[in-house]
Order: C-alpha cells, then structure tokens, then sequence
C-alpha cells in the first residue's frame, strides 16, 4: 500500500538493507487488491458471494508490513534526523501519488455517472473542484461532501482512506511509538490485538471491513485495523533477530495469496467464525509471512526482476486503481455485464493499470520526489 519504503528511504538517508521480498509482496498484494475490486461488483453487496473473499486483508497486511519497514529504516537514525525532517521524507515518499490518484479520480468522475452511483449526475462541477483539492491535502470530507453516493471520506479515490491512517500510523510513530521500550510496545500490541479479535467476531458483517467514512463507526474499524499491524511490525522488527540466505519469495507470495483468497468462513448462521478467521489471519499469520519475506534473498535475475517490478508498481498500481474500478463498475452494472466478460476486461485493466504504475512511477512519481528531496531536504 505504501510503496518501497526502503528503497525509498535510501535515496535520502544512508543505505540500509533492502527487503526487496517484503517489496515484491506489497506488490503481490496490490495486484491482489485490484482482482478483488474487480469481482466486488458481481457479489450484489453480498461479502459471502464475493470470489476472491478476503482480498480486503491486503489493507491490514500493508500497514504491518509498514510498521515493520518503518521500524527498520528510521528507528535507529532519530539521533540524526529531526522529527520536521522525518515528516518531510513521508511527504515527499507517499503524497506525489496521493495528488495522482486524486487527479485521476476528478478525471474518470463523470464517466463512472450511473445508478450504482446516485450523486454523481447532480454533482457540480464547482463541487468536483472543491472535493478535489481537499483531496489533495488527505484531509477526509465529510457525508455532506459526499459527492458519489458512498459515503467515503476520499470520493474521489476511495483506497486513500488506507494513507490518511498510514499519515496518523507515522504521526503516532514519531511522536510518541518509537520512543516506547519493548515491554511497552508489547502490551499496546496485545491490547489492540484484543480489540482487533473483539471488533471482528462482534462485527454485524461477520468482517472487519470497513475504515473509509468519517462515520463514527467507520472510524473505529479504520483505527483498529491500523494499529495492531502496525505495532505488531514495529515489534517483529525489534525483537525477531533476522537471518538471511534463504529463498523465500515464492512461499511467502503463495502463503499470503492463500489467506487473501481463502473462501468465506462460517457462513450467515455463524458470522462470527469469519471474523475470527479475519483477526487470527492478521494476528497470527501475517507477522509470519512478514517473518519469512524478511529472511529472504533473492537469487537468480529473473526472481530479481519480479521482485523488483511487484516492489516498483506497488504503490502506484494501489493509489491509482480505483478511479477506474468506478467507470468499470458503472459499466458492468449499467449494461448488466456477464461476469465472464467482466472478469475478462477486469483482467485487461489489471494490465493496463500495471503498465500505466509504472509509467507513472518512473515518468512522474520518482522524478518529483528527486526533485522534492532536493529542494526541501538537507544534504
């Protein structure tokens, strides 16, 4: 969700190692993301009907994967860099994107005008304009600037609620996370396990969807899911001694792709069940996951080349998608497309959506971070 945090972090800072596994994961992930909104659609609002079922968890494995990433490349350098430089490298790292996709989002809007989305016709285009440019600054609007019909407090591009939280997720590291003894952390790791568990076999879905409102109870999920990944990164990195040499891209990939695709637990009678599956899978799973890519190097150029191309489009493939998984959702539900046809231009926009991350990556986003770094950070 983040992008390459280390890599990223290595064109301003001295070189640490590079998790180019834990890159190519992220990527795995986004990629994921895109073919479970691509199959939302035909679920008819019907989690349990939804294909690629809890795709949705890729959001709780970014945030510990960059709990971890973070931990690794900033916790030991706070000695040699203020907390205004620290913000400044997150700015500079995520928000280029951020504009993109928004801009996109503003771009596709009318396109995606249909009954699946019921405001969209009578927005203005002064409102378009005004959403826009607060979208710019990932501040949330609130329901009554809800321009599409979702109630999403990023209208425009409704996965950016995932970086308002990683924003929060740095803010607290700075201020206070990163200052906190082990023992500390672990019991704030426990107690937002504890919550994350209770949040997901009380949900009313069965799940623990949800974050992107500014709705009270959106806000809860939002922050529960953040804050145990999160932390929980942040632990595994401090306290897990990290041995390298293995090769382990290719298990980690396929464990990680097990749990985002495993079908509905439990069914209607017994919600519950799925929740737990959420919450375990975040809990338990996913710091092995995040365990085995760490350990890993890569051998052989063409797993190199993979790995770093999942690790470059990451980020941008995840931040960009969704405007266009709007127009493509109008499509399918206007013409009432079959779903053979709609996986089948899904999977064409899942292409083009990879091309474009990466033209977007090399011809836009690095370029105005250089310049950004240059401009803005100390030498």
């Amino acid at each position: 969700m983040t992008g390459k945090m280390i890599k990223a972090s290595s064109t301003f800072s001295d070189s640490k190692r590079h998790f180019l596994i834990l890159d190519a994961l992220r990527g795995v992930a986004a990629i994921f993301v895109v073919l479970f909104h691509v199959l939302e659609v035909y679920s008819g609002g019907d989690h349990s009907k939804q294909m690629l079922n809890h795709g949705y968890l890729a959001v709780d494995f970014f945030f510990m994967l960059s709990g971890y990433v973070m931990a690794h490349a900033y916790d030991d350098r706070w000695d040699r860099m203020t907390i205004k430089d620290f913000f400044k490298r997150r700015l500079i790292r995520l928000h280029p994107m951020i504009i993109f996709g928004m801009t996109a989002g503003a771009i596709c809007f009318y396109f995606g005008a249909s009954a699946y989305f019921p405001k969209i016709a009578d927005t203005s285009i002064w409102q378009l304009l005004a959403v826009l440019l607060i979208g710019y600054t990932l501040i949330p609007v609130p329901p009554s600037m809800d321009i599409r019909g979702w109630n999403e407090m990023h209208p425009l591009n409704g996965p950016a609620w995932s970086l308002f939280l990683e924003y929060i997720a740095n803010i607290l590291h700075a201020l206070v996370l990163r200052k906190l003894p082990k023992i500390a952390l672990s019991v704030l790791v426990l107690l937002a396990a504890i919550a994350l568990v209770h949040m997901a076999v009380t949900s009313p879905g069965g799940d623990i969807i949800g974050g992107w409102s500014v709705e009270p109870e959106q806000l809860r999920i939002g922050f529960t899911r953040l804050l145990f990944p999160y932390m929980a990164g942040m632990l595994l990195r401090r306290v897990v001694k990290v041995n390298s040499g293995k090769r382990t891209f290719y298990i980690s990939g396929l464990l990680l792709l097990a749990v985002l695709s495993f079908p509905r637990v439990g069914g209607h009678s017994n919600l519950w069940a799925n929740g737990l599956y959420d919450s375990l899978s975040v809990i338990l799973v996913f710091p092995v996951i995040v365990y085995i890519g760490a350990i890993g190097e890569v051998r052989g150029a063409v797993t190199e080349k993979i790995c770093t191309f999942l690790g470059d489009i990451s980020y941008p493939l995840y931040i960009i998608h969704f405007p266009f998984a709007y127009v493509f959702y109008a499509w399918v539900t206007t013409n009432n497309i079959p779903l053979l046809k709609g996986v089948a231009v899904g999977v064409i926009m899942l292409i083009a959506m990879l091309i474009l991350s990466y033209i977007v990556l090399k011809k836009y986003d690095e370029p105005v971070r250089r310049y950004l770094a240059k401009r803005f950070m100390r030498s």
